[in-house]
């Protein structure tokens, strides 16, 4: 499943950013890690869609919430996940490759946004929002019924690729399954001109709940959140070639893509510019 850097030095790497979208403020730490003083203060989420792209493929990775969803939920959306995308010149109409993380509402509430993609998501996800679990409110909070109502009619239009566990989507690409924060969470590793880089997506919401080994409180399964940890950590070239899911350091630790765009996009195919710690 592991790839060495050497074997991939004739592959054309992948240029690979971050788009944030979204926030959410005045969290308490307890909202953020298992076992957390609930009288502590907590960071804030931030809401990113990602984006792979080379001179042959182009992958949007998630399509974020919807405008309901973030009035519903209080949280602050900054743009339309699509019009992040196109700030890249890219048309959200054209793209023709989405690769859902999962199917919660702020990964999958926009698919509406890309009408000729093909979605990629893991065949326990599809079971999980569809099947008993979501007879459990604490379960199914974190779904939307109404994206996953569209996701339904996605499959029904031959929209939607399933995987099994480990795919790769192009040389250069794979997805892994790793479940945890939902039963069927994948994440994505992608060959940059730094080396291999995971997009964890919500296999690590902060940089904290990997490295300290703390989790999420959103959880379906605390033990395959766990390994989810270390599967996360085996595939990047380093701790810092993994990009974790709404974590504000982000923004700070990678250049924007452009001067327009800072503070909107960052590239995650370049090093860190400054020391996480």
């Amino acid at each position: 499943m592991t790839t060495s850097s050497h074997a991939m030095s004739g592959i054309e790497p992948f240029e690979l950013f971050a788009i944030r979208y979204g926030e959410h403020t005045g969290r308490r730490a307890s909202d953020n890690f298992i076992g957390a003083d609930v009288h502590e203060a907590g960071r804030n989420l931030d809401y990113f869609v990602w984006v792979a792209r080379r001179s042959d493929k182009v992958f949007v990775i998630d399509t974020g919430f919807n405008p309901t969803s973030a009035a519903q939920r209080g949280r602050t959306m900054l743009r339309l996940p699509a019009d992040g995308v196109r700030a890249l010149g890219i048309d959200p109409a054209e793209v023709d490759q989405v690769i859902l993380s999962h199917l919660h509402y702020d990964h999958a509430g926009s698919l509406g946004a890309f009408p000729r993609a093909c979605f990629h998501v893991q065949d326990a996800e599809a079971a999980y929002a569809t099947g008993r679990c979501m007879c459990h409110g604490y379960l199914r909070h974190p779904f939307d019924v109404e994206d996953v109502v569209g996701f339904v009619r996605n499959v029904y239009a031959d929209r939607v690729a399933f995987h099994d566990g480990f795919s790769e989507l192009a040389p250069g690409l794979t997805l892994h399954k790793v479940g945890g924060h939902s039963a069927g969470l994948q994440i994505v590793r992608v060959w940059t001109k730094r080396g291999w880089v995971v997009v964890a997506s919500d296999a690590t919401h902060y940089y904290d709940n990997m490295l300290r080994g703390l989790p999420f409180p959103a959880v379906y399964n605390v033990g395959d959140m766990m390994e989810g940890f270390r599967t996360v950590q085996a595939l990047a070239d380093s701790s810092d070639h993994i990009i974790p899911g709404h974590d504000p350091l982000v923004m700070a630790l990678y250049p924007p893509v452009s001067r327009e765009l800072d503070g909107i996009a960052v590239r995650l195919d370049v090093a860190p510019r400054v020391d996480r710690g």
